[in-house]
């Protein structure tokens, strides 16, 4: 699904070239912007996107509603890059016809897998100032062909290495299961960057004026950073998932289900608000590790093992039992014992062997 423009603006057409199109080529219109005698942010910054996808069009959106001229759409497919363009009031290419070296920004937002090829499809003609790319379990090498390419485009005559396009990442910690036109989606989103200071600039520009947060997260760690970022969210869901299929085995209503989700709901709020007040007390590093794990609630946590031993052994006695969902509910209960210790006056070292040793008395683990 497209996400539709949330702005009145008029819109002009998106045709193709035959030749690479540029955002200063011969004969080209600037993208038509919503009339306001209101300086935004982003005023004058203008930007090319390579990926319109559900974050790409997103990202595209949020910066046009804070005063960014969205030029150029790129992307594989004709119709999705020319109905994103159309929305956005800009021209639309084929990927790997882009030369964006009249803008300021190309925002890459293309799946991490895909991110090696459309580089190197981008490094063969004149690239915008800056390029940002939003794939998150990578940092800034992954552009860095963007940064050697050459100064004329291929069938040129040649000529000196041009300097290229300042290499960064620009990842928003987000979930996108749709694009989100709406720019008050992004406030309070984190954004990782990573790259040298005129990327880093840019990122920090960005999320400025979409309300968010940004910070560097270096290339070494992104693996790990992404990893956990798919726990947080995905993990999350895979959680209540698993939990309403325990409900369906039981044959509970799937109005249990919808109380599970909200009970997740209202077990994430309470985490954020105990993150905000932790942060706004403390700076010191650490804090928001310590309040998440502050806000974990259950039997588990309050230290009621006896309780949580007997809903062990009923689980394993379902008609569906399944060993590595036991496992999972095992191991996730000794890492909740871990963190949540210290709410109890005790290590976690100690709350967590005290509890695998009973999993293991009741072979439960």
């Amino acid at each position: 699904m497209l996400a539709k423009s949330t702005s009145s603006a008029p819109q002009k057409s998106t045709p193709e070239e035959g030749n690479s199109l540029s955002a200063s080529g011969l004969g080209y219109a600037p993208a038509v912007q919503p009339q306001s005698s209101e300086r935004l942010p982003l005023d004058g910054l203008r930007v090319a996107l390579a990926g319109p996808g559900r974050v790409g069009t997103s990202l595209a959106h949020w910066m046009r509603a804070r005063g960014a001229s969205i030029e150029l759409v790129a992307g594989r497919d004709r119709e999705t890059r020319q109905a994103v363009a159309s929305t956005l009031g800009a021209r639309a290419a084929p990927i790997d016809r882009l030369a964006s070296a009249g803008c300021d920004l190309l925002l890459v937002a293309v799946a991490d897998p895909a991110l090696d090829e459309v580089a190197a499809l981008l490094a063969r003609r004149p690239q915008a100032a800056v390029a940002l790319h939003t794939a998150g379990s990578r940092g800034a090498s992954a552009l860095e062909p963007l940064a050697r390419r050459p100064a004329t485009e291929p069938g040129g005559s040649g000529g000196e290495p041009a300097s290229g396009s300042a290499p960064g990442s620009f990842h928003p910690l987000k979930a996108f299961p749709e694009p989100l036109p709406d720019v008050a989606e992004a406030a309070g989103t984190f954004f990782a960057l990573d790259g040298p200071d005129a990327a880093l600039a840019m990122g920090r520009r960005l999320a400025e004026a979409f309300g968010a947060t940004a910070e560097v997260v270096p290339e070494p760690v992104r693996p790990l950073y992404h990893l956990a970022a798919s726990v947080a969210a995905g993990g999350v869901v895979t959680l209540v998932a698993t939990a309403a299929g325990l409900a369906r085995e039981l044959d509970l209503p799937d109005a249990v289900a919808r109380g599970y989700l909200e009970l997740a709901s209202g077990a994430m709020s309470r985490a954020r608000a105990a993150l905000t007040e932790a942060l706004e007390r403390s700076q010191e590093p650490g804090t928001a590790a310590r309040a998440l794990a502050g806000a974990i609630t259950g039997p588990v946590a309050r230290g009621e093992l006896e309780t949580f031993r007997r809903q062990m052994t009923l689980l394993g006695s379902t008609r569906e039992a399944e060993a590595d969902r036991t496992l999972l509910f095992a191991r996730l209960a000794l890492e909740t014992a871990r963190l949540a210790a210290p709410g109890t006056g005790r290590t976690g070292s100690d709350a967590r062997a005290e509890l695998e040793q009973l999993l293991r008395n009741n072979r439960l683990l």
